[in-house]
C-alpha cells in the first residue's frame, strides 16, 4: 500500500540485537494491516471526503514516524536538493495513490481496489524496462507481464464488455497502482546512495505528503460539520497501523531478510482485502474476481524473477 522495499536504500548500521518477533510473523502482520487498509478506506469515505480521509491518514502516519525518530534520536535529512526529490517521491508514493484509492472506493468495492493494488509489480516491470537500463527483460518476466494483465482483464470481466463495472473508479485504482512504481523508479534514480537513514528519509517523505494534502484538501472540501466516530477511528487506524507502523515494520523486514523476501507481502494483500470486504462489508463476489486475482499474482511473481548470475 505504501512504499515498497526499493523506496529508500538502507544505510549501513551497527549490528543490532535479534528481533524478539520472528520475521514471518511480522510479514503476516504487515499483510493483514495492508489488506485491511482497503476496508478502512471504504469505512472512512462513508462519512468523510476522500481528501479528508487521505489527510487524516497521513497526519496519523507522520505522527508515528515522528515518534520513532525521537525515540531513535534521528534527525530529518538536510539539503534543499534532497527535500526537493523527497517532495516528488511524497507525491507519487503517498499523496497521489492514497487520494486515488480513496476516490476510487466511492464507487468500487474494496475487494476490487485491493486487487488493483496487486498490479503495481506489473506496472513496475513495464516501466523499469524503459526507465532503468540495467533492468534487462527476460522471456519469463515478459510472459509474467502478459499473464498479469490477462488476469486484470479477467477480474474486470472483459469478455462481457466490463458490464456493471464503474469505469472511472476502476481507472483511478489502477492509476494509483501505477503511481507507486513511478515513485520507486524516481527515488532509485535520485536518492540511491543517500547517506541519510531510511527512517529519516521516509519520515520526511510522509511529512511532505501531509503538507501537500493540507494545501489541497481545503480547496476541494468543506470542514465537516459532524464527526462520526467509527469512520474517524477507521482513518486513525489507517494512518497509525496501515501507514506509520506498517512502514516501520517493512523497514525492519528489509533490513533483516532483504527486499526480495519482504516484497512477497504484495501477494498476500489482495487475498486479505478480498476476504475482509466480503466478510465484513458484505461486498459481492463473482467467480472472475478470485480467478483473475490468482492470475494477476502469478504474473506479478514471474515479473519479479531475476536471472541467476553466472
Amino acid at each position: 500500500m505504501t512504499t515498497l522495499t526499493t523506496t529508500h536504500p538502507a544505510t549501513t548500521s551497527p549490528a543490532r540485537p535479534r528481533p524478539r518477533l520472528d520475521w514471518r510473523l511480522r510479514l503476516g502482520a504487515l499483510s493483514l494491516v495492508w489488506g485491511f487498509s482497503f476496508l478502512l478506506i471504504k469505512v472512512g469515505t462513508g462519512a468523510y471526503a476522500p481528501f479528508q480521509v487521505t489527510l487524516g491518514r497521513l497526519v496519523f502516519g507522520t505522527a508515528v514516524l515522528a515518534a520513532a525518530l525521537l525515540v531513535k534520536r534521528q534527525r530529518l535529512p538536510r539539503g534543499a536538493r534532497t527535500w526537493a526529490h523527497l517532495a516528488v517521491a511524497a507525491f507519487f508514493l503517498n499523496a497521489l495513490p492514497f487520494s486515488l484509492f480513496a476516490y476510487a472506493e466511492l464507487t468500487i468495492p474494496s475487494t476490487l481496489a485491493g486487487i488493483c493494488n496487486a498490479t503495481s509489480p506489473l506496472w513496475g516491470m513495464a516501466l523499469s524496462l524503459v526507465a532503468l537500463s540495467e533492468d534487462r527483460p527476460t522471456r519469463v518476466r515478459v510472459a509474467g507481464l502478459g499473464l498479469g494483465f490477462l488476469g486484470v482483464l479477467t477480474v474486470l470481466g472483459a469478455w462481457q464488455g466490463f458490464r456493471g463495472l464503474d469505469g472511472p473508479g476502476t481507472a483511478m485504482a489502477l492509476l494509483a497502482s501505477l503511481s507507486y512504481p513511478i515513485g520507486w523508479i524516481y527515488v532509485r534514480r535520485t536518492l540511491a546512495g543517500s547517506n541519510h537513514s531510511h527512517l529519516s528519509l521516509t519520515g520526511a517523505q510522509l511529512l511532505l505528503a501531509t503538507v501537500q494534502l493540507a494545501i489541497v484538501t481545503p480547496l476541494f472540501t468543506d470542514l465537516p460539520t459532524r464527526f462520526p466516530v467509527l469512520p474517524l477511528l477507521a482513518i486513525a487506524a489507517l494512518g497509525i497501523l496501515g501507514t506509520g507502523l506498517a512502514m516501520l515494520v517493512q523497514y525492519g523486514l528489509v533490513a533483516e531478510v532483504g527486499p526480495t523476501t519482504a516484497q512477497t507481502v504484495t501477494y498476500f494483500v489482495p487475498v486479505i482485502a478480498t476476504a475482509a470486504g466480503i466478510a465484513l462489508l458484505g461486498e459481492p463476489l463473482t467467480w472472475s474476481t478470485p480467478v483473475g486475482a490468482v492470475i494477476v499474482l502469478a504474473g506479478a511473481a514471474l515479473t519479479q524473477l531475476r536471472p541467476r548470475p553466472r
